[in-house]
């Protein structure tokens, strides 16, 4: 019985990532970071368990995978492509003052958005090089998943409440969104060593840079609310980077 937990848990992260998905179709985006929070909520306990139980398996491998890509790739794609279309659609509504022929503006307004769900290959081929690479035991090369997730969905959240008042604008957010996908396609199979929260053990020495870490993203939820997600995410990348050009120098 106790080897079904861990693929079990698994099992309701993809279902979490389908229910995101579905919901950022609806454009109910609040609702579609709730639950991929709630995947990776079910994501860290399924590893978890095979561990403590001692039930690891190649299958629950696999599985782990194919539903990180759903919640961590396919859903924040479906965020994006929503998010960017919703744009689009608004600026072709109000006869825009861009001065395009508006059959071009509407090839260009409903194809573009597609190229959101670069993510979620991405995302796969992240997940599937993570697999094979033995150099990830202790922290990781490239973003991981969720958090690429969780920046778009906080990021989304964000948005819902603005309102922007031209078509210039609106085009404008919604080609820098795309721009930002393409950014992030590139982070999820970047050679760049990024820092896990994994501690070995409590102390402060050897985890400073994780204490302070968490210490800066409690402030950033504090100040900015939900957008404080995708703020820590940027400040997770920023704070890798620097660590790697600063921290094996004084290590050395």
């Amino acid at each position: 019985m106790k080897k079904h937990i861990p693929n079990t848990l698994t099992c309701c992260n993809l279902i979490s990532g389908c229910i995101a998905t579905y919901f950022a179709f609806q454009s109910n985006y609040s609702i579609a970071f709730a639950f991929i929070i709630i995947g990776a909520v079910f994501d860290f306990f399924d590893g978890f368990a095979a561990r403590l139980l001692h039930v690891s398996s190649p299958v629950g491998k696999e599985l782990d995978s194919l539903a990180d890509d759903i919640t961590f790739g396919f859903a924040p794609s479906a965020i994006v492509f929503s998010l960017t279309s919703g744009l689009l659609q608004q600026v072709e509504l109000t006869q825009c003052e861009l001065g395009v022929d508006s059959l071009t503006y509407y090839s260009v307004a409903y194809y573009l958005p597609y190229l959101a769900f670069l993510m979620a290959a991405f995302s796969a081929l992240r997940l599937a090089k993570f697999n094979l690479d033995e150099r990830q035991t202790t922290s990781f090369i490239g973003l991981p998943t969720p958090a690429n997730a969780l920046f778009w969905a906080a990021l989304s959240v964000s948005l819902t409440g603005t309102s922007f008042t031209n078509d210039s604008t609106r085009l404008i957010v919604a080609i820098a969104l795309l721009v930002g996908v393409l950014i992030s396609c590139w982070l999820l199979v970047a050679e760049i060593p990024m820092f896990a929260l994994k501690f070995k053990h409590f102390g402060i020495h050897g985890n400073e840079l994780r204490y302070g870490f968490i210490l800066l993203s409690i402030l950033l939820l504090i100040i900015l609310g939900w957008a404080g997600f995708s703020a820590i995410i940027i400040l997770y990348i920023l704070t890798s980077i620097a660590d790697n050009a600063f921290g094996t120098k004084v290590a050395k």
